[in-house]
């Protein structure tokens, strides 16, 4: 996880930044067992195979699709005026919610 210390940062680093944290999430996730035990543990719902190769498709293309900034606006004004970036809990909901508007167009 990158790890900055009080620095002046662009705005064009602080997206680099999110994007490699949201793309070292995805990656987590693209992992089968991580895959199936998240979501049987979220959800209390089994993931079938077929499911999760559908999640998987739709996790690839979140990776490889650019940041959103109206999403992470707040994020990036707070390293903006603070200059430090981590990945504390309060920030960590950012990079899950994209994750989760994925995973429960699956619970059905």
């Amino acid at each position: 996880m990158p790890q900055t210390d009080s620095v002046s940062l662009s705005v064009e680093k602080i997206i680099d930044l999110i994007r490699i944290v949201r793309n070292d999430l995805i990656k987590d996730f693209l992992n089968d067992d991580f895959l199936t035990s998240y979501y049987e543990n979220k959800y209390d719902k089994t993931l079938s195979s077929v499911k999760r190769e559908f999640l998987k498709r739709d996790l690839k293309e979140l990776q490889m699709s650019s940041v959103d900034l109206v999403h992470y606006a707040r994020l990036i004004n707070h390293v903006k005026e603070t200059g430090t970036f981590s990945l504390l809990a309060k920030n960590s909901d950012f990079f899950y919610w994209e994750l989760e508007c994925i995973l429960e167009k699956y619970m059905v």
